[in-house]
């Protein structure tokens, strides 16, 4: 059981993504002051804050993580309990195309927080958003003793954070650990992401506006759950007595084209007749086949995923429709 600190202050890095809104409506509702970090909060527009409804009832401050002061500042000025680290260049796919940008952003500004906390003698929890994709390709369910075989300068760099994260939990007794979490979805995922690509592609052509949904490789596997699920995961990594890493995920690996199909059955349509496979949205390097082993999560944070890959894409079509009708999803 997670114990429920009402009044302890959280500081998001990354508030303003996908991740960072879900756990600061969560954190919010469990009675927390939270903070949330964004490089300029006058100019962002905070959209995902916005549909929570929750834009209202957390604090913003501005804050470059490349920059050592000005993370320096707002630790001072906000003085957390619990520090999460969401922040930096999120997609693959981009990383490609920015690899040096992408691995600057995630290693410097973990190490920058981290020396914060140590540097204000800050006597806070430290949650690392590290990623599956540190893992590549997995023979069998990737677990917490899994070596690393990075495929991508966003991999690249997120291993190079978990490292930092172990190094100072070591060397200077912080209280740091890192999520090592598999995909996970939701409607507040952007255009670059192919998930959200598939389920506006369907979309549209069921409402006739194309005909066509141009992917990549449609070869590749993924344990594929719910973002909202996921936060709470992390937050019960921080009221562990001792700081430790956990793989987040659901357990079940999914291929690429079983999405593609449930997207379009919740259109009624037959993927086939619509989607073509195209070199030009293939990576230089991809991971084919990615499986996890959350077991760790269920026995000491007692966190285990309900909702799996159907009913993931069964609300996220709905969604993108009920956004489409101006309704709120």
């Amino acid at each position: 059981m997670v114990e429920r600190l009402k009044n302890s202050t959280a500081l998001i890095f990354g508030i303003s993504g996908q991740d960072g809104a879900y756990l600061a409506d969560l954190l919010l509702r469990q009675g927390y002051n939270v903070h949330g970090a964004s490089r300029d909060k006058d100019s962002a527009r905070f959209t995902n804050l916005r549909s929570l409804g929750i834009l209202d009832k957390v604090y913003l401050h501005s804050t470059s993580l490349s920059d050592f002061r000005s993370v320096v500042m707002t630790m001072k000025r906000v003085q957390p309990d619990f520090v999460y680290n969401l922040a930096a260049q999120s997609s693959v796919g981009l990383s490609f195309e920015e690899p040096v940008e992408t691995i600057d952003s995630i290693m410097h500004g973990t190490i920058n927080v981290m020396e914060a906390i140590r540097f204000l003698a800050l006597d806070a929890k430290f949650y690392n958003a590290a990623s599956s994709e540190c893992f590549g390709n997995t023979t069998r369910p990737a677990d917490e003793s899994t070596e690393f075989r990075p495929r991508s300068p966003y991999a690249v760099g997120k291993a190079a954070s978990f490292w930092a994260v172990a190094n100072y939990r070591e060397a200077y007794g912080l209280y740091a650990c890192s999520g090592i979490l598999f995909n996970h979805e939701s409607p507040f995922r952007s255009i670059r992401f192919v998930t959200q690509k598939i389920v506006r592609g369907a979309v549209d052509i069921a409402e006739g506006k194309k005909a066509t949904l141009e992917l990549g490789s449609l070869d590749l596997s993924r344990d594929w759950g719910w973002a909202p699920e996921y936060v709470d995961a992390m937050q019960r990594m921080l009221h562990q007595s001792e700081p430790e890493d956990f793989v987040i995920a659901t357990g079940e690996t999914r291929s690429l084209s079983e999405f593609v199909a449930g997207c379009f059955a919740c259109v009624n349509l037959d993927w086939r007749n619509h989607v073509v496979e195209s070199e030009e949205f293939r990576r230089p390097a991809d991971i084919v086949y990615s499986s996890a082993n959350p077991r760790k999560a269920a026995e000491i944070l007692d966190w285990r995923a309900s909702i799996r890959m159907p009913q993931v894409i069964e609300l996220l079509v709905e969604a993108e429709q009920k956004r489409r009708r101006g309704e709120t999803a």
